[in-house]
């Protein structure tokens, strides 16, 4: 008989819900309990002990907001992951500010339940793993910092943190290539961290005690960009007083981080495939062959086959470098995952400013999840660095913010009551909302999008293709 992975207890009114959940978790290997209202799901936890609860929102008897108030006081070890129909972003950042685990909406895409829930089960071993290993001997305060070592062991930098299905897919992928010899290419906006997961792999392979090099490709000339990577000889050009190691022969034996690689030349290109290829190079103007062992891992902010479409970047080369893909979601698609970075980000500002900030009001959270962050994880590190400089207080508000992030998150009187050219313009802003969360719910699956907003496919095709709505990048590949 399989070896049971862990106690559930599942909450939810809808008894075809409740029925679907159970069964995909019992053929996880889970042993799965279930209620179908709050008095239900107490009395049940009184007399059993599980390690996770998931429990939908709305109830008839009371919300899942007031069971998560009696898990954690009750029961502060229990993991809770709250589903949603509504996917409110108040919802959301209220269910992870009382300490739930994480939390989904409704319609449940299985592959983002067994994960979720995967990902909730290690947490709760790390945890309760500290808790009682010689619980007489530690205090709460290092329980809780031992707690958070094993998961730093088991994650990576503290830098990468989140516990959206996105990243969790992320952390997955980084897990699978980090001891191999695999070359990765990491996409994603500037800001996204992308420099961190690169890290975040060395760190955990076996090159862990070698060097670690990066290069930012569009940050160095092009003339000199060539010298940077394969090193020159003394004379080899105007300036060239001396030889010089190149960055392959610095980071031999580690990892080299090519950030940008689509700034890359034509002419430099084809030396990269070569060293990606044979492993070797010849630094500039020598005749020398120079052998190295390195590990590579390219970023870029821009679609790559775009640009090899385009002819601007090699083919041979991006099948090279593209062995293992990973796609870092922008700060916007990952909003239940704003709380946890700005409180991170709040104590790292705290301790470099040597000020005591508690953290941020409800309001001011708010405002953080509806801003669009164009400059992602990088520019909410640096909103929350401002607020902590500026604030005068024991809390983060919405004064403390930028004035043009609150002006952007903000519809003013004006505008509300500034009638549209058309009745048509008004309606196309809310439809093409509707549609793509709609897609996002159903993993991008046209036929269960079509369905759930009962029209039929042809129309929807027409609809995404007239508000250019295409699948996450991060996402599986669009099914029809």
């Amino acid at each position: 008989m399989a070896e049971c992975r862990g106690r559930i207890y599942v909450v939810d009114d809808d008894p075809v819900i409740l029925d679907s959940m159970t069964q995909l978790l019992r053929a996880e290997r889970y042993q799965v309990d279930h209620g179908a209202s709050f008095n239900v799901a107490v009395q049940a936890l009184a007399g059993q002990q599980y390690d996770l609860v998931i429990s939908d929102i709305n109830m008839p008897d009371a919300d899942g907001f007031e069971l998560l108030r009696v898990l954690k006081a009750r029961y502060p070890s229990v993991m809770v992951i709250m589903i949603t129909g509504y996917g409110t972003i108040e919802s959301a950042v209220e269910a992870i500010r009382m300490g739930a685990y994480d939390y989904l909406t409704k319609p449940i895409v299985d592959d983002q339940l067994r994960l979720v829930v995967q990902r909730a089960m290690e947490q709760c071993s790390l945890v309760r793993g500290c808790r009682w290993d010689r619980l007489s001997s530690l205090s709460s305060d290092r329980l809780e910092s031992r707690s958070h070592s094993r998961l730093e062991e088991r994650f990576g930098l503290d830098n990468v943190i989140g516990h959206d299905y996105k990243m969790l897919r992320v952390f997955d992928l980084v897990e699978a290539v980090s001891d191999s010899a695999v070359n990765v290419l990491i996409e994603g906006e500037s800001g996204t961290g992308k420099s961190q997961i690169a890290r975040v792999i060395h760190h955990r392979s076996r090159r862990r005690d070698g060097p670690f090099v990066e290069v930012s490709c569009g940050a160095i000339p092009e003339a000199l960009l060539e010298s940077e990577l394969f090193g020159h000889v003394r004379g080899s050009f105007t300036g060239a007083v001396s030889d010089k190691p190149g960055k392959f022969k610095v980071a031999d034996g580690g990892t080299l981080f090519l950030d940008e690689i689509a700034a890359a030349s034509p002419a430099l290109q084809i030396k990269l495939l070569r060293v990606l290829q044979e492993r070797e190079f010849e630094p500039i103007g020598s005749n020398k062959t120079e052998k190295v062992d390195v590990r590579m891992i390219m970023a870029t902010n821009v679609e790559l086959e775009n640009e090899v479409a385009a002819g601007r970047f090699r083919q041979d080369l991006f099948y090279r470098i593209n062995v293992v893909n990973i796609v870092l979601p922008t700060l916007s698609e990952r909003i239940g995952d704003i709380p946890l970075l700005a409180e991170k980000f709040l104590r790292r500002c705290c301790e470099r400013a040597n000020k005591q900030v508690l953290g941020l009001t409800g309001e001011a959270m708010k405002y953080l999840q509806r801003h669009r962050w164009p400059g992602n994880v990088r520019e909410l590190e640096n909103v929350v660095e401002r607020a902590v400089v500026l604030v005068k207080g024991r809390h983060i508000d919405v004064d403390d913010l930028p004035p043009k992030l609150v002006e952007a998150c903000e519809v003013s009187p004006k505008t509300m009551h500034s009638p549209p050219t058309s009745l048509k313009a008004a309606l196309e802003e809310p439809e093409r909302r509707v549609i793509e969360a709609a897609l996002r719910c159903n993993d991008w699956c046209r036929q269960a999008t079509a369905a759930q907003l009962e029209i039929n496919r042809t129309t929807l095709y027409k609809k995404m293709k007239r508000y250019r709505l295409v699948a996450d990048p991060a996402a599986r590949t669009v099914r029809t």
